[in-house]
């Protein structure tokens, strides 16, 4: 193994085990320096500009969310990593900002639901958060999510649709917070009649 091999590791070590052709080149290598260590077996290829270690199992949040820095977790999926829904999401939903090229994307994971949203809505709400695995991902708060659910009611799934709802105003709700979001998203009068109800 030789030096380059050797910055490829701590890349992977600094970046939750996945490597990007940017990042390689960033420090000071070539790209072409991945494809030796691909054919060895020492390396593998996640998608495209992204590589894992062979001996790691790869973040799949974190593989997703490096696929583009425009994706968010949210909906179900955000629920899930803040532990307001014990469902395992098997639809992963991302929201990105609208007229957002997502084609590459959407062929190499089908299982990603995308929501767009205008770019000005888009950036509300953002924070990191750890995922299962212990990587740092970007996914929508809690009050982003609840205003989100309100908004498409009709094409939520009504058992996680209640339990998000239950759990927010039950055990930790910032209702200046809720109330400042859901004025931009438009959920205000709805978002204040449960504020009556369970409160």
């Amino acid at each position: 193994m030789d030096t380059s091999f050797q910055i490829i590791k701590e890349i992977a070590h600094s970046s939750d085990g996945l490597i990007t052709t940017k990042q390689v080149e960033e420090a000071g290598l070539s790209r072409t320096v991945l494809k030796p260590f691909v054919d060895k077996g020492i390396l593998l290829k996640e998608s495209h500009g992204i590589y894992s270690l062979y001996e790691s199992i790869p973040d799949e949040f974190k593989l997703i969310q490096m696929r583009s820095e425009k994706i968010i977790f949210s909906y179900g999926t955000a629920l899930y990593l803040l532990g307001m829904s014990d469902r395992v999401p098997h639809i992963i939903d991302v929201t990105v900002p609208q007229g957002y090229n997502v084609s590459r994307i959407k062929k190499d994971y089908p299982t990603i639901h995308f929501h767009y949203i205008n770019k000005d809505l888009w950036k509300l709400g953002i924070t990191i958060i750890k995922s299962p695995m212990g990587a740092n991902v970007k996914i929508y708060d809690k009050e982003r999510c609840i205003c989100d659910l309100i908004r498409d009611k009709k094409n939520i799934d009504s058992q996680l649709y209640i339990q998000a709802i239950k759990e927010y105003f039950k055990f930790g709700s910032n209702i200046r917070k809720i109330l400042k979001y859901g004025k931009q998203i438009g959920v205000e009068e709805k978002l204040r009649t449960y504020i009556e109800v369970l409160l």
